[in-house]
């Protein structure tokens, strides 16, 4: 019994020596492509509206990757302009007037706010 369990012993000794001897093969990391082109080549740019002459996607809307095709919000809310292109203050659209503040979930403003407490003292003055 005594030299069975040595000889087991002794089998496994050699087993974790064989193993750990042997060299950890290392996989290269897999990298994620994300060009289509190759190194050297320039980026297509996508087809052009023949209308506008404004990129568009394959489905032809807006590409909005491009500068020309992205909206600003200060030039959505505006009214009409004058010859040099600045806002004309003639036109509500155009006044600079105080942004509202918080609202409550009903829509009414919210008087814990600064912003809402002045408008209703000057409400009043009027």
């Amino acid at each position: 019994m005594k030299k069975i369990l040595t000889a087991v012993l002794a089998l496994f000794m050699g087993a974790s020596v064989t193993m750990a001897q042997t060299p950890a093969t290392q996989q290269k990391p897999a990298k994620a492509e994300h060009r289509a082109e190759k190194p050297g080549q320039k980026a297509s740019r996508p087809a052009l509206d023949s209308a506008s002459g404004k990129p568009v996607k394959k489905d032809g809307t807006p590409d909005k990757r491009f500068k020309e095709n992205k909206e600003n919000k200060e030039t959505k809310a505006q009214g009409p302009l004058k010859k040099d292109g600045t806002p004309d203050k003639r036109f509500k659209e155009n006044k600079d007037g105080k942004p509202e503040g918080p609202k409550k979930a009903d829509g009414t403003p919210d008087k814990r706010f600064k912003e809402n407490k002045e408008k209703k003292a000057e409400e009043k003055k009027a």
